[in-house]
C-alpha cells in the first residue's frame, strides 16, 4: 500500500519561501515518478512538478520554473519542494502524488496514488 503523507504547509508573505515535503511509503515499483499538484478554491487541480526517483530527471511547470526546486532524501523516503520567491498565485492546496507513469507525465489522471494535501496561504 502506496502511502504519501505531505507537510510543511503554512502561511508565508509574498516574496517568501517555503519548502514543502512528502513522504513516501510502500512499494516503490508503484511510484517510479512523485509529481506535486496543486489546486486553488475553484480550480482545477494543476501541474507543478514532477520526478523521477531513480534517474532523477524533473518536469516542472513554466509558471514556477526558476522558483521552485525538488530534492530528495533517499534514507528518508521523502522529497521535497524549495518554494522561492512566493506569489498570491502561488495559494493553493498542494498534492503528492505517485505513479509509475513516465516523469514527464502532468495530468493528475496518470497519478494513481495521492497524499491528503497541504495547504500554502500567501498573504500580500
Amino acid at each position: 500500500q502506496v502511502q504519501l503523507v505531505e507537510s510543511g504547509g503554512v502561511l508565508v508573505q509574498v516574496g517568501g519561501s517555503l519548502r514543502l515535503s512528502c513522504a513516501a511509503s510502500g512499494c516503490s515499483f508503484a511510484m517510479s515518478t512523485l509529481g506535486w499538484f496543486r489546486q486553488a478554491p475553484g480550480m482545477a487541480r494543476g501541474f507543478v512538478e514532477a520526478f523521477n526517483w531513480s534517474g532523477g530527471d524533473t518536469n516542472y511547470a513554466d509558471s514556477v520554473k526558476g522558483r521552485f526546486t525538488i530534492s530528495r532524501d533517499n534514507a528518508k523516503n521523502t522529497v521535497y519542494l524549495q518554494m522561492n520567491d512566493l506569489t498570491p498565485e502561488d495559494a493553493a492546496v498542494y498534492y503528492c502524488a505517485a505513479s509509475n507513469t513516465n516523469w514527464r507525465a502532468t495530468s493528475p489522471n496518470e497519478y494513481r496514488y495521492w497524499g491528503q494535501g497541504t495547504q500554502v496561504t500567501v498573504s500580500s
